[in-house]
Parts: C-alpha cells; structure tokens; sequence
C-alpha cells in the first residue's frame, strides 16, 4: 500500500475520544522562562532569528492583546487561565544525524505512533540516512511539515513542490527566505487591529 494511502488509513482508525484532551511528548527542549511579556516575545523572536520588522509586528500584537479582555461565555465554566503560568516556546534539544530508526527517541517514536505516521515517514521526518544501495530520499513522495511545541523540526518534499511552484516551508524559513511575501500576507486573513476582546 502506498505511503499516502496507509497514512490515511491509519487517522481513519484513530480513536479520536484519546486525543479529546491532547496528549504530551516528554523530550529533552529549549525553554522560554514561563509568563508574557515584551521580554518573552523578543526571547522568541531572536531564538527564530527574525528580522525586525517580525519583532515589530509580535510586539505590536502582544501590546494589543494587553488592551484586549476575556470573553464570557454562556454555559461554558472553565478555571481562570493564568497566562503567565504558561511556556510560550519550547524547542526540541537539536539532534545528531541517524543512520536508523531504532536511534530515534522512543518518546518522539510513540508520539508519530499516536498520530498514525507510519515508520517509513518517520525515518523521512527524522533524518535517518538510508543505508547505501538504499532507496534516496528523493523518491519520497509526501509533503509532511512535522512541528514539536513552537518549531518545525523537519519538512519533505520541498524540492520537488518548489518546481512546481510551491512554497512549503514553515514560516520561520519562510520569514528569511521570502520575507516580502510574508509581509504582503500575514495578518490578511485576521487582521491584527480586529476588534474582540479577551474578556
């Protein structure tokens, strides 16, 4: 069976009630120090390594989030979120080059198994080289973006997308290596002065 096809056979048998509430991968990662504030966003920022203009754009939408408030809402009751309780970065330690799967973190192995991956997409996803004689990787026919906590931590099928004429990065790269696209549209589909409220 074709990649694509068991991959989405697999969602299809996923028992949807376990991920109701999500689920956690306990991995070795980079930490922002808990709570937001304008130190936080140029904490993240500059681990991104974004332009000022980037910067620019987070902090004037961190300064509008302070004027916001809360929603209420009917019939729904829910503890008061702390925001400063909370990590607002986090990045997977980086890892060395692998040569096989059995080297992948078993925890980041369950979690791909969770999500129905199979194994074939993982050893794509996580680097593993393939033994010579082995399939190249340029046969790989799956364009997957896999994101751990704030970073994406591998992408396929770049190559073969932009000759068609496709940009698939994740928007850190996208930042650095289109930033005139980026600028012409983020903030298109909801606008950063939109006027809602957080209370």
């Amino acid at each position: 069976m074709p990649a694509v096809q068991e991959t989405v056979e697999r969602v299809r048998r996923i028992d949807v009630d376990q991920y109701r509430y999500g689920f956690e991968t306990q991995i070795e990662s980079d930490k922002a120090p808990k709570g937001l504030s304008e130190d936080t966003v140029r904490f993240i920022s500059a681990k991104k390594n974004e332009p000022a203009w980037m910067l620019e754009w987070r902090l004037e939408a961190y300064r509008r989030w302070l004027t916001m408030t809360e929603p209420t809402w009917a019939r729904v009751d829910y503890p008061k979120i702390d925001y400063q309780d909370i990590y607002y970065y986090a990045a997977p330690k980086p890892k060395k080059t692998l040569s096989s799967i059995d080297e992948i973190d078993p925890e980041i192995l369950k979690t791909y198994e969770k999500l129905g991956i199979p194994l074939r997409e993982v050893a794509i996803l996580e680097g593993v080289e393939p033994p010579p004689g082995g399939p190249p990787s340029a046969n790989r026919k799956i364009a997957v973006d896999a994101v751990f906590d704030s970073v994406s931590v591998a992408t396929t099928f770049q190559k073969e997308l932009k000759a068609a004429g496709v940009i698939f990065m994740p928007i850190s790269e996208a930042i650095r290596e289109h930033p005139e696209l980026v600028q012409k549209y983020l903030g298109t589909v909801v606008r950063p002065r939109t006027t809602t409220s957080r209370r």
